[in-house]
């Protein structure tokens, strides 16, 4: 992995400067982040760094995952679990599935394709949306429901990404459904188990330290071990490290003293604030990298490229209302303002270009897949990101922030 020690500081000392300045103009951090790095490609700066799929996936996303589900309760999060997991799988498939269709009808791309980066970017990635909430001070119940659905709904778009991948562009003959499930379990389901036995582990091994720096190197073990030997066994990093997340956030972190397995409470500060500074500079190097590769990106075709992100907003829509209309007249309902804040809010990120960097470079239209998901995400964070605030007021929800 080529991501030297010198690039990376020389990209924290000017995310650190567009943190300074989007704080003075009072904008959104990561719409700063991803305008810094297009003003650096333009200028022909070059930092020797470059946005693969596995600086994303090795270095920058167990961070960001883990540092978000420490901080979930899991008290908070079952009350709302229902809609939580109705919107990360039924409206996952749904968003994907009218992508899809929109791209082989309206503009022809075969099946394969169309159903991989249908599933690729139905999910609203977990880095983008952490940090818009973040920035806009969303809060209540509101907040756990978007991200909770982050968290959960990239997990399960990184796995419908895996099977239609691995039906359509690995094995000659397609898979039966029996395969399909074998595979379904042992990518979601041995995720998820890899991340419990791992962080399972770690709270024990904590529970029997008080040093607050060994505590803090369990989780650090715990989010980045969870993640690398779920794929190294084929399974999904991302559910294994949210998993993880939440296992140990729930049992060492957020537990009281009382608790067989709480942290020491110096730990407990301590761990929180080290994965908000993880979290940081892990979040400041995405953003950047993006707008450095979003530079580099050929803007061919734009009709198609502006088809494409109507294509994933329409996407959205089907994922939230639908489902919301599920449980409109229970519990778990939400308001139509509620409703369009979340179907706004549902910015795509490093998840969808890190997916899409894995194809084989010899896979059909995998060039169209790269250009598209990298149109999207340019919506997303400039245009999306950027009117996510007055989005809150005009709906009215800004008094909740």
């Amino acid at each position: 992995m080529n991501f030297a020690l010198g690039s990376t500081i020389e990209l924290l000392g000017v995310a650190m400067l567009v943190a300074i300045v989007a704080r003075r103009l009072r904008l959104p951090y990561t719409v700063g982040l991803v305008v810094a790095g297009i003003g650096l490609a333009f200028a022909r700066i070059d930092l020797g760094v470059a946005l693969t799929h596995d600086v994303i996936f090795d270095l920058i996303l167990p961070a960001l995952l883990f540092e978000a589900a420490i901080s979930i309760r899991w008290s908070e999060l079952k009350r709302d679990l229902a809609l939580v997991l109705a919107l990360a799988t039924l409206g996952v498939a749904l968003g994907a599935a009218l992508v899809a269709a929109g791209l082989m009808f309206l503009l022809g791309w075969p099946v394969g394709p169309a159903l991989a980066f249908g599933a690729l970017i139905a999910a609203t990635d977990p880095i983008a949306v952490i940090a818009l909430l973040r920035e806009s001070g969303v809060k209540g119940r509101l907040k756990l429901v978007i991200e909770s659905e982050s968290l959960l709904n990239d997990g399960v778009a990184a796995l419908l990404f895996s099977l239609v991948v691995g039906a359509f562009y690995g094995a000659a003959d397609p898979p039966t459904a029996l395969a399909v499930v074998a595979q379904a379990l042992l990518i979601g389901g041995g995720g998820v188990a890899i991340g419990a036995i791992g962080a399972g582990l770690a709270v024990i091994l904590a529970g029997r330290t008080q040093d607050y720096l060994v505590e803090t190197a369990l989780t650090a073990v715990a989010a980045y071990g969870a993640f690398l030997i779920a794929e190294r066994v084929g399974a999904s990093g991302v559910l294994a490290t949210v998993t993880a997340g939440l296992v140990m956030g729930n049992l060492g972190v957020l537990a009281d003293d009382a608790r067989p397995f709480a942290l020491s409470p110096h730990g407990r500060v301590f761990v929180v604030a080290f994965w908000q500074f993880a979290a940081f500079v892990a979040n400041s190097l995405v953003f950047l990298l993006i707008g450095l590769a979003m530079a580099a990106t050929p803007t061919r075709a734009f009709g198609a490229l502006a088809a494409i992100v109507a294509l994933a907003l329409a996407g959205r829509a089907a994922t939230v209302y639908p489902v919301a209309f599920l449980f409109a007249r229970s519990r778990w309902a939400i308001s139509w303002a509620e409703r369009h804040f979340l179907w706004w809010s549902g910015l795509r990120g490093a998840l969808a270009l890190a997916l899409a960097l894995s194809l084989p470079l010899s896979a059909p239209y995998r060039d169209e897949i790269l250009v598209a998901a990298f149109g999207v995400v340019a919506f997303s964070v400039l245009v999306q990101g950027l009117t996510a605030k007055p989005a809150l007021r005009l709906l009215k929800l800004d008094r909740d922030a």
